[in-house]
Protein backbone atom coordinates (compact mmCIF):
# COMPACT_ATOMS: atom_id res chain seq x y z
CA UNK A 1 0.00 0.00 0.00
CA UNK A 2 1.34 3.43 -0.97
CA UNK A 3 1.52 6.14 1.65
CA UNK A 4 -0.24 9.45 1.22
CA UNK A 5 2.07 12.41 1.99
CA UNK A 6 1.12 13.90 5.34
CA UNK A 7 0.71 17.36 3.78
CA UNK A 8 -1.97 15.88 1.46
CA UNK A 9 -4.13 14.78 4.41
CA UNK A 10 -5.61 18.29 4.65
CA UNK A 11 -6.90 18.00 1.07
CA UNK A 12 -8.72 14.76 1.91
CA UNK A 13 -9.86 15.89 5.36
CA UNK A 14 -11.41 19.10 3.98
CA UNK A 15 -14.73 18.99 2.11
CA UNK A 16 -13.03 18.82 -1.29
CA UNK A 17 -14.91 17.01 -4.01
CA UNK A 18 -13.24 13.96 -5.51
CA UNK A 19 -13.79 12.30 -8.88
CA UNK A 20 -13.69 8.53 -8.89
CA UNK A 21 -12.90 6.61 -12.09
CA UNK A 22 -13.95 2.98 -12.47
CA UNK A 23 -13.95 0.72 -15.52
CA UNK A 24 -17.20 -0.11 -17.36
CA UNK A 25 -17.79 -3.61 -18.75
CA UNK A 26 -16.80 -2.41 -22.25
CA UNK A 27 -13.47 -1.07 -20.91
CA UNK A 28 -14.46 2.59 -21.05
CA UNK A 29 -13.93 4.82 -18.01
CA UNK A 30 -16.82 5.81 -15.76
CA UNK A 31 -16.18 8.93 -13.66
CA UNK A 32 -18.37 10.09 -10.79
CA UNK A 33 -17.99 12.90 -8.25
CA UNK A 34 -17.88 11.46 -4.73
CA UNK A 35 -17.43 12.51 -1.14
CA UNK A 36 -14.40 10.88 0.47
CA UNK A 37 -12.64 10.50 3.76
CA UNK A 38 -9.80 8.42 5.11
CA UNK A 39 -8.61 6.22 7.93
CA UNK A 40 -4.84 6.71 7.92
CA UNK A 41 -3.84 6.08 4.31
CA UNK A 42 -6.96 4.08 3.51
CA UNK A 43 -9.50 6.00 1.39
CA UNK A 44 -13.24 5.55 1.91
CA UNK A 45 -16.27 6.61 -0.06
CA UNK A 46 -19.93 5.68 0.05
CA UNK A 47 -22.41 4.60 -2.61
CA UNK A 48 -25.61 2.58 -2.92
CA UNK A 49 -26.02 -1.01 -4.05
CA UNK A 50 -27.32 -1.27 -7.62
CA UNK A 51 -25.45 1.75 -8.97
CA UNK A 52 -22.84 1.53 -11.71
CA UNK A 53 -19.86 2.15 -9.39
CA UNK A 54 -20.30 -0.95 -7.22
CA UNK A 55 -21.15 -3.09 -10.25
CA UNK A 56 -17.94 -1.96 -11.94
CA UNK A 57 -15.91 -2.48 -8.76
CA UNK A 58 -17.23 -6.00 -8.20
CA UNK A 59 -15.90 -6.90 -11.64
CA UNK A 60 -12.67 -4.84 -11.56
CA UNK A 61 -11.46 -3.31 -8.27
CA UNK A 62 -9.07 -0.79 -9.85
CA UNK A 63 -9.84 2.90 -9.27
CA UNK A 64 -8.33 6.29 -9.82
CA UNK A 65 -9.33 9.25 -7.67
CA UNK A 66 -8.64 12.90 -8.43
CA UNK A 67 -9.29 15.32 -5.57
CA UNK A 68 -9.91 18.99 -6.31
CA UNK A 69 -8.23 21.19 -3.71
CA UNK A 70 -10.58 24.18 -3.48
CA UNK A 71 -7.92 26.24 -1.67
CA UNK A 72 -5.29 25.59 -4.35
CA UNK A 73 -6.65 24.10 -7.60
CA UNK A 74 -3.09 23.89 -8.94
CA UNK A 75 -2.11 21.39 -6.25
CA UNK A 76 -3.61 18.14 -7.58
CA UNK A 77 -3.92 14.99 -5.52
CA UNK A 78 -4.38 11.78 -7.47
CA UNK A 79 -4.66 8.32 -5.95
CA UNK A 80 -4.69 5.05 -7.85
CA UNK A 81 -5.54 1.88 -6.00
CA UNK A 82 -7.77 -1.10 -5.54
CA UNK A 83 -10.94 -1.66 -3.61
CA UNK A 84 -10.22 -3.95 -0.68
CA UNK A 85 -13.79 -4.20 0.56
CA UNK A 86 -17.34 -3.03 -0.08
CA UNK A 87 -19.46 -3.43 3.00
CA UNK A 88 -22.87 -2.46 4.30
CA UNK A 89 -21.55 -2.64 7.86
CA UNK A 90 -21.24 0.93 9.16
CA UNK A 91 -22.23 2.37 5.77
CA UNK A 92 -25.28 4.28 7.05
CA UNK A 93 -23.23 5.97 9.79
CA UNK A 94 -20.49 6.66 7.26
CA UNK A 95 -22.78 8.45 4.78
CA UNK A 96 -24.16 10.53 7.67
CA UNK A 97 -20.58 11.48 8.67
CA UNK A 98 -19.86 12.47 5.07
CA UNK A 99 -23.05 14.57 4.99
CA UNK A 100 -21.81 16.35 8.12
CA UNK A 101 -18.40 16.99 6.51
CA UNK A 102 -19.71 18.15 3.11
CA UNK A 103 -23.12 19.68 3.89
CA UNK A 104 -23.09 20.41 7.62
CA UNK A 105 -26.12 18.07 7.96
CA UNK A 106 -26.38 15.45 10.72
CA UNK A 107 -28.01 12.92 8.41
CA UNK A 108 -27.65 12.28 4.69
CA UNK A 109 -30.62 14.17 3.17
CA UNK A 110 -30.74 12.35 -0.20
CA UNK A 111 -31.40 8.81 1.08
CA UNK A 112 -33.97 6.96 -1.02
CA UNK A 113 -36.55 4.53 0.44
CA UNK A 114 -35.12 1.01 0.54
CA UNK A 115 -31.64 2.20 -0.43
CA UNK A 116 -28.80 -0.03 0.76
CA UNK A 117 -25.64 1.97 1.40
CA UNK A 118 -22.15 0.57 0.84
CA UNK A 119 -18.89 1.82 2.30
CA UNK A 120 -16.02 1.28 -0.14
CA UNK A 121 -12.50 0.85 1.24
CA UNK A 122 -9.56 1.58 -1.08
CA UNK A 123 -5.88 0.90 -0.51
CA UNK A 124 -3.70 3.33 -2.48
CA UNK A 125 -1.07 1.86 -4.79
CA UNK A 126 0.20 5.10 -6.33
CA UNK A 127 -0.14 8.65 -5.02
CA UNK A 128 0.73 11.90 -6.78
CA UNK A 129 0.53 15.22 -4.94
CA UNK A 130 1.46 18.70 -6.15
CA UNK A 131 2.84 19.99 -9.39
Amino acid sequence: MAQIPEEAYAVIDSPNLAHLATINPDGSPQVTPVWIDREGDTILFNTARGRQKPRNLERDPRVSISIHNAENPYQPLTIQGRVQEMTGEGADDHIDALAKKYLGEDTYPFRQPGEERLMVIIHPEKVSFGM
